[in-house]
């Protein structure tokens, strides 16, 4: 049930009547049997895999409270007869048990996802050397991979480390920590939400507000519009050019990438609006997934504007542990000694940035590609921080205001041609594709002679494109308006009347007008 079509929305109606009619104390109730409910609609036995996860982090959950409980009271029991030796010492002994019950239930969840994620991945790397070899290869495993596995499993993953840590409780029932797993909007493609967040709004129930219904609304058609009239209309030349690139020369590449980035972050982002308004009719607020990502400076800015939930949960999980970890530390005086105070410092940030790009690869996809895609953005963030007294000093040499508006326009430029350039790997089929791709759209030349009314005619008529260039302007407006602090839902709900009603049947005609007839391909972060 994707959300582009009839049937989710008719779902979603129905959900929203039944939710404001029945007392607030069960509406957490009813939004466990949606979530499930709409997660069936994709494969009842995929299905058990979400339950598994939850499962899984119910009960390392409760051993954790039961092993912090316990030694809370033996240590207030005994605080007058236990020494400063014995209460190290027993702390340390139940730190170590509390690690081997987050280990257990990190290892458990994310064996799944490894499992059914890369298994086959594995594979075809194992055959690989052994077809070279000269052995028979291994039958790849035949299964379905479920729906938004990826992004279910670091929720889960955030809410046990969380526990570990002393932030919260563990939930009790299992029904209500199922639906801070399974919660049906975020299921497909995130946002990945975070315990304390989210549980607090399920749980404490919510009176009708027209309010929230109307901006839901507004949120979920904007949504809609930047996937049904823009990414799916470019999707159709990305999908030419990048399957029949042999085809092609170095001017579409060029237009076949710049589609790929109007078609992933309209996608992505279009299909966020519509979580986030999904949710806001509910009275749910989740977490905003991008901010104006193509303003940014420099790749690292990027990443902190783009998928925000998975950066903040990188950062929060893996680059904070990792970066002031003993091991780390070390590596840092080493670096110092070695080589210098400044490049010391920065070594071991730049190391976790490798890691944690390594691992957004990796999440993209079980394929080189996206290894590779990771590397490449991890590699420009780390020599970027190497580099940066360098860049400061070569920057008060030449005598450049670094804050300046030229030089700033000149570092976002910079920056989206960097992105741009990771998504050849993104969007290929494979490393040497992207490197071909690459390496062609910056000479320019290939047999094939071209012109640029021959390249715009791939797939598309230039109406399309018209389309296409209009809907980037309204949606850089949009954005530079969003950039300037102006809340846009706010400053269009103090419009009169009829202005607001005029946007929202603009909105809708456009949608009926222009959406790009026959499209059939479902949001592209569904799959993850």
């Amino acid at each position: 049930m994707s959300f582009s079509t009839v049937a989710y929305f008719l779902f979603l109606i129905i959900g929203i009547v039944v939710y404001y009619v029945i007392p607030r104390k069960y509406q957490w109730i009813w939004l466990l049997i949606m979530s499930y409910g709409y997660y069936f609609t994709f494969d009842v036995k995929t299905s058990l895999f979400m339950v598994y996860a939850t499962v899984t982090i119910y009960v390392c959950g409760l051993v954790l409270d039961n092993i912090r409980v316990k030694s809370d009271t033996y240590l207030k029991n005994n605080k007058e007869t236990l020494t400063k030796e014995e209460k190290k010492k027993y702390k340390e002994s139940v730190k170590r048990k509390k690690r081997l019950v987050l280990t257990a239930g990190v290892i458990l969840d994310f064996g799944m996802l490894a499992v059914m994620k890369y298994t086959n991945f594995a594979i075809e790397n194992l055959n690989s050397i052994i077809t070279r070899l000269g052995g028979e290869p291994i039958a790849l495993v035949k299964w379905v991979l479920p729906i938004g596995i990826s992004f279910f499993t670091f929720q889960a993953v955030s809410y046990i480390v969380d526990v570990y840590q002393g932030k919260y409780e563990a939930q009790k029932n299992p029904f209500k920590l199922g639906l801070f797993v399974s919660f049906f909007p975020q299921i497909m493609q995130g946002p990945i939400g975070r315990y304390d967040k989210l549980m607090p709004q399920f749980l404490e129930g919510r009176k009708f507000n027209l309010i929230n219904v109307q901006f839901g609304l507004q949120r979920i058609g904007w949504g809609l519009a930047k996937k049904m009239i823009l990414a799916d209309r470019a999707a159709v030349v990305v999908m030419e050019v990048f399957q029949h690139y042999e085809m092609y020369s170095g001017l579409h590449y060029i237009l076949g990438v710049l589609m790929y980035t109007i078609q992933l972050y309209m996608d992505f982002s279009g299909g966020i609006d519509i979580v986030i308004g999904s949710a806001e009719m509910f009275g749910i607020t989740m977490d905003e997934n991008f901010r104006q990502p193509f303003f940014s400076k420099s790749i690292g800015e990027f990443w902190r504007r783009w998928h925000i939930s998975l950066g903040a949960w990188m950062k929060d999980y893996i680059f904070y542990p990792m970066s002031l970890s003993k091991a780390m530390n070390k590596f840092g005086k080493w670096g110092k000694k070695h080589i210098g105070n400044t490049v010391g410092k920065t070594l071991p940030i730049c190391f976790a940035n490798m890691v944690i790009f390594f691992i957004v690869g990796i999440w993209h996809g079980p394929a080189w590609k996206f290894i590779i895609y990771g590397i490449y953005n991890g590699f420009i963030i780390a020599v970027s921080n190497l580099l940066e007294p360098v860049y400061k000093k070569g920057l008060e040499k030449c005598h450049i205001n670094g804050d300046g508006k030229a030089w700033t326009a000149f570092k976002v430029f910079r920056t989206f041609v960097l992105v741009v350039i990771g998504f050849y790997f993104d969007m290929s089929n494979s490393v040497s594709q992207a490197l071909c791709m690459i390496k062609w759209s910056i000479i320019g030349i290939r047999p094939t002679q071209f012109n640029l009314r021959d390249t715009l005619a791939i797939g598309l008529d230039v109406k399309d494109y018209v389309i296409i260039l209009m809907g980037c302007i309204v949606i850089l407006i949009v954005s530079i308006m969003k950039e300037k602090g102006i809340k846009v839902r706010e400053a269009l709900a103090k419009k009169p009347l009829p202005v607001r009603w005029l946007v929202y049947y603009g909105i809708v005609v456009l949608i009926l007008l222009f959406s790009y007839p026959g499209a059939t391909q479902g949001f592209l972060y569904a799959n993850f």
